[in-house]
């Protein structure tokens, strides 16, 4: 089971305060392409909701679609090239319009960097683990991380960490400033999966122990969110995270086996999810109630109610699905 300690609950809202026309210079649309290897290979999957067993759904009305519309491969082929972007390529219009309606608002990397920081300065005991801060930007420490007493990079690695309402997943992969569009460098990404990616990097040798403790540092980051473009970028980054690091360190892209496990881990890991409730956003089901009634006889009758869809989430160390509700408790 999860534990207390193992589960850091972190987020800002900041606005960038950058126009609009050095945005759509400085952002890139290629980081997200679905007609591109390896996300081509995968979309259908990358859609699925593991709760419903269906499709994750938009849950957002800014593409003049029903919000309880599933999003399909199908439909977003039939929406044109590039339908679905990071929230920098939009409009000026349009980044004011979701954050006037859902809160949207995306943190530049230098403040993930920051909140991240605090995260491991609290798990190593120390400061400048993986880099040190100056003002909006960081130096990289480039020695090999060492662990405190009674502490190793194996835990690190399983250690659990949870980006809530996650929009794009900034603080877990760091491909570009989220502000802002700006590309990344893998040395230089500051995201919890890329610091966990940096120490299976740092402390295996063998493929099949890179690949072990890579599935397992996906294993231990999750992250949900409300809108379903977001949740498909935010999985989108986590996958292309994945290729960018086999590619980093064992110079070839993954199998088709390999992308369908890394897949089922994010779709589990990421998942779409109202934080107020614990719920699918939008959907409900039928609920069979049996209640009594005066002309029942005193016998129960059955009605059906409508009800929310409490979210389920994977324990990959228990092997086992749970619903998310279970463990606020530790929150």
């Amino acid at each position: 089971m999860w534990k207390k300690d193992e589960i850091l609950f972190k987020i800002i809202i900041m606005d960038n305060g950058m126009d609009h026309e050095t945005q759509e210079k400085t952002c890139c649309s290629t980081y997200i392409d679905l007609k591109a290897f390896p996300v081509n290979i995968v979309l259908t999957k990358l859609l699925q909701d593991k709760t419903t067993k269906r499709n994750i759904i938009f849950a957002t009305d800014v593409y003049n679609i029903d919000p309880k519309t599933e999003i399909t491969a199908e439909l977003l082929q039939q929406m044109g090239d590039d339908p679905i972007q990071p929230r920098c390529f939009k409009s000026r219009a349009e980044q004011a319009d979701r954050t006037r309606k859902n809160a949207e608002v995306f943190t530049p990397v230098w403040i993930c960097n920051r909140m991240n920081n605090y995260c491991d300065e609290e798990w190593f005991g120390r400061k400048d683990v993986f880099n040190t801060e100056n003002a909006q930007n960081y130096s990289v420490i480039e020695e090999k991380i060492i662990f405190p007493e009674g502490k190793s990079w194996l835990k690190y690695v399983d250690s659990k960490r949870l980006e809530i309402t996650c929009g794009e997943a900034p603080f877990l992969v760091s491909r570009y400033n989220a502000a802002d569009g700006t590309p990344v460098e893998i040395k230089n990404r500051i995201g919890v999966l890329d610091r966990k990616m940096r120490i299976v990097n740092e402390n295996t040798e063998k493929e099949a122990d890179w690949l072990k403790w890579t599935y397992r540092a996906f294993q231990s980051v999750y992250g949900y969110e409300y809108q379903g473009d977001n949740l498909l970028i935010a999985r989108i980054n986590l996958l292309m995270s994945f290729a960018e690091y086999m590619s980093f360190r064992l110079h070839r892209e993954p199998t088709l086996k390999e992308l369908k496990k890394i897949t089922n881990i994010i779709c589990w890991n990421i998942w779409q999810m109202d934080g107020l409730t614990g719920t699918i956003p939008l959907l409900e089901r039928e609920a069979e109630i049996q209640s009594l009634t005066l002309f029942s006889g005193f016998g129960l009758n059955a009605s059906v109610e409508m009800e929310k869809i409490p979210c389920r989430i994977f324990d990959w160390r228990e092997k086992a699905s749970l619903p998310y509700n279970s463990i606020k408790r530790y929150g």
